[in-house]
Protein backbone atom coordinates (compact mmCIF):
# COMPACT_ATOMS: atom_id res chain seq x y z
CA UNK A 1 0.00 0.00 0.00
CA UNK A 2 1.62 3.11 -0.82
CA UNK A 3 1.34 6.44 1.20
CA UNK A 4 0.15 9.52 0.07
CA UNK A 5 2.53 12.86 -0.05
CA UNK A 6 2.38 16.66 0.21
CA UNK A 7 1.86 19.12 -2.37
CA UNK A 8 0.83 22.54 -2.22
CA UNK A 9 -1.11 23.97 -4.39
CA UNK A 10 -1.75 27.83 -4.21
CA UNK A 11 -0.90 27.19 -0.83
CA UNK A 12 -3.31 24.71 0.39
CA UNK A 13 -1.88 21.39 1.12
CA UNK A 14 -3.38 18.37 -0.56
CA UNK A 15 -2.45 14.92 -0.72
CA UNK A 16 -1.96 13.08 -3.34
CA UNK A 17 -0.23 9.23 -4.52
CA UNK A 18 3.05 9.40 -4.94
CA UNK A 19 3.63 9.47 -9.14
CA UNK A 20 0.45 11.64 -9.37
CA UNK A 21 1.06 14.11 -12.22
CA UNK A 22 0.61 17.81 -11.95
CA UNK A 23 -2.81 17.83 -13.57
CA UNK A 24 -4.01 15.44 -10.85
CA UNK A 25 -2.62 17.33 -8.04
CA UNK A 26 -4.45 20.43 -9.21
CA UNK A 27 -7.97 18.31 -9.61
CA UNK A 28 -7.51 16.83 -5.95
CA UNK A 29 -7.48 20.99 -5.04
CA UNK A 30 -10.14 21.96 -7.56
CA UNK A 31 -11.90 19.76 -10.07
CA UNK A 32 -13.16 22.56 -11.89
CA UNK A 33 -9.86 24.35 -12.06
CA UNK A 34 -8.11 21.29 -13.63
CA UNK A 35 -10.56 21.49 -15.99
CA UNK A 36 -9.72 25.16 -16.99
CA UNK A 37 -6.22 24.17 -16.93
CA UNK A 38 -6.94 21.07 -19.46
CA UNK A 39 -8.54 23.46 -21.66
CA UNK A 40 -5.35 25.90 -21.90
CA UNK A 41 -7.47 28.51 -19.71
CA UNK A 42 -4.85 28.36 -16.91
CA UNK A 43 -1.05 27.11 -16.45
CA UNK A 44 0.58 26.08 -13.76
CA UNK A 45 4.46 27.35 -12.22
CA UNK A 46 6.45 25.60 -9.26
CA UNK A 47 7.51 27.59 -6.44
CA UNK A 48 10.21 29.51 -8.43
CA UNK A 49 7.73 30.65 -11.25
CA UNK A 50 8.71 28.16 -13.83
CA UNK A 51 6.43 27.26 -15.95
CA UNK A 52 5.31 23.10 -15.46
CA UNK A 53 3.59 20.93 -18.07
CA UNK A 54 -0.04 19.17 -16.88
CA UNK A 55 1.57 15.45 -17.30
CA UNK A 56 5.12 16.56 -15.03
CA UNK A 57 5.03 14.51 -12.16
CA UNK A 58 5.51 15.71 -8.57
CA UNK A 59 7.19 15.31 -5.53
CA UNK A 60 6.85 15.45 -2.17
CA UNK A 61 6.43 18.70 -0.98
CA UNK A 62 5.98 20.46 -4.18
CA UNK A 63 4.37 23.81 -4.57
CA UNK A 64 2.33 24.19 -7.40
CA UNK A 65 0.65 27.56 -8.39
CA UNK A 66 -2.04 27.77 -10.78
CA UNK A 67 -2.42 30.95 -12.50
CA UNK A 68 -5.52 31.39 -15.09
CA UNK A 69 -5.71 33.49 -17.99
CA UNK A 70 -8.15 36.25 -18.38
CA UNK A 71 -7.83 36.23 -21.81
CA UNK A 72 -10.50 34.61 -24.22
CA UNK A 73 -8.93 34.17 -26.87
CA UNK A 74 -5.01 33.06 -26.58
CA UNK A 75 -4.42 33.98 -30.16
CA UNK A 76 -5.02 37.78 -29.51
CA UNK A 77 -2.17 40.28 -29.43
CA UNK A 78 -1.76 42.44 -26.76
CA UNK A 79 -1.95 45.35 -28.58
CA UNK A 80 -4.01 46.36 -31.90
CA UNK A 81 -3.10 48.38 -34.57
Amino acid sequence: MSESIPVFVNEMAVRVPPASSVAQAVAVYDPALAAVLETGGARVTDGRGIAMAAETPVYSGAILRVIVSARQNREEQDAHP
